[in-house]
């Protein structure tokens, strides 16, 4: 495009005008966000990824529908930011829903944004990120959003054990939006502010009559302890990140690469490694802390658990080991003697 002519600063002028509609929030409801510690969608990516590194795809697709009231329901990007971007300096694909448009509910060209990235992350063999907050299918749209559920989910059968799939639960997710996440990799919730559903407090209680509110139902201390669909709890918004990042630190970006080499520091030694000779007590009826067994053994501040607060009774996360990263599985003998129940081994051979 010559934007020197009269034609080319007009088309230039309506490109950077149609970027700044796609990329604005209503003041207000940003403010209402921000003040119960949420973030948008687009800024939960930038504040998630290196800086000036995040490539938008799709940002000016909108919906076809025209029924129902939707026809004067639209937004640049369809309620989800979509892209590529560096974590630390290497590629990932990443889609954050956008909940202040529609509350984040999937539609037909929504789901199509998701695929795209999806499908360019398996390509690139890249780790994909989702960052969720949606009520489920845009039910307006009918069949056309369920068929895309099936598509994300196809892809995530696909993905598994070839690249790392990573899911962040923010605010209320319920139907297909949680469906996803807990067939992926990871699972990371919010604690106070993330609840995943089949379906709400109401429609069990319109259902069955029985009074359930939303943490018992669904929320993220709920699946960290007793369901185990999420492995990881985090304090705020900002702490997921560190989560995010911290866990990729770990991990390839596919199965035909080996995990980050962390050259190990002056302070990797284990912590006191020579009390290993007494950590574990000569009577086997009396039960010990395999924590302190790890810390002995690997890098000194380099271990991660994952699922710390599920099935107890087993330890299973990554460490480094002279540098190199490393999975373990651990019995506790502090918990249930360390013997392996249903949960726990759901959880070692996850």
């Amino acid at each position: 495009m010559d934007v020197k002519t009269t034609t080319g600063k007009s088309s230039n002028q309506r490109l950077l005008e149609k970027r700044e509609q796609s990329e604005a929030v209503n003041a207000a409801t940003l403010k209402k966000r921000h003040d119960r510690g949420a973030l948008h969608a687009r800024e939960r990516i930038l504040a998630l990824l290196d800086p000036d590194s995040f490539i938008e795809l799709d940002r000016y697709a909108v919906h076809h529908c025209e029924h129902f009231g939707l026809q004067d329901k639209k937004v640049l990007g369809d309620g989800v930011v979509t892209g590529q971007g560096k974590l630390d300096g290497r590629t990932v694909y990443i889609f954050a829903h956008d909940a202040t448009f529609l509350g984040g509910a999937l539609g037909e060209v929504f789901a199509r944004k998701v695929c795209k990235v999806m499908d360019l992350a398996i390509q690139a063999g890249c780790p994909v990120i989702g960052l969720n907050e949606s009520g489920g299918a845009r039910i307006q749209e009918g069949v056309a959003s369920l068929a895309g559920y099936a598509d994300i989910f196809y892809r995530n059968v696909n993905s598994s054990g070839v690249i790392p799939q990573i899911s962040v639960i923010y605010g209320p997710c319920a139907g297909g939006a949680v469906y996803s996440p807990a067939v992926t990799d990871f699972t990371i919730m919010v604690a106070n502010s993330s609840y995943m559903f089949i379906t709400g407090p109401e429609i069990v209680r319109t259902v069955t009559g029985e009074e359930v509110t939303f943490d018992e139902l669904g929320g993220a201390q709920v699946h960290n302890e007793k369901s185990g669909v999420a492995q990881l709890l985090a304090d705020d918004e900002e702490d997921s990140f560190w989560m995010v990042r911290k866990l990729l630190s770990y991990l390839p970006l596919n199965n035909l690469e080996a995990p980050p080499y962390v050259e190990p520091g002056p302070d990797a030694e284990p912590e006191d490694a020579a009390k290993l000779d007494s950590l574990v007590p000569v009577d086997s009826f009396k039960p010990y802390d395999m924590h302190e067994v790890i810390t002995r053994i690997f890098d000194r501040g380099d271990f991660f658990e994952i699922a710390p607060l599920y099935a107890t009774n087993l330890i299973t996360g990554f460490a480094r080991l002279k540098g190199e990263t490393v999975g373990i599985v651990a019995n506790q003998p502090k918990s249930l003697a360390g013997t392996l129940d249903i949960n726990a081994s759901v959880k070692g051979a996850r």
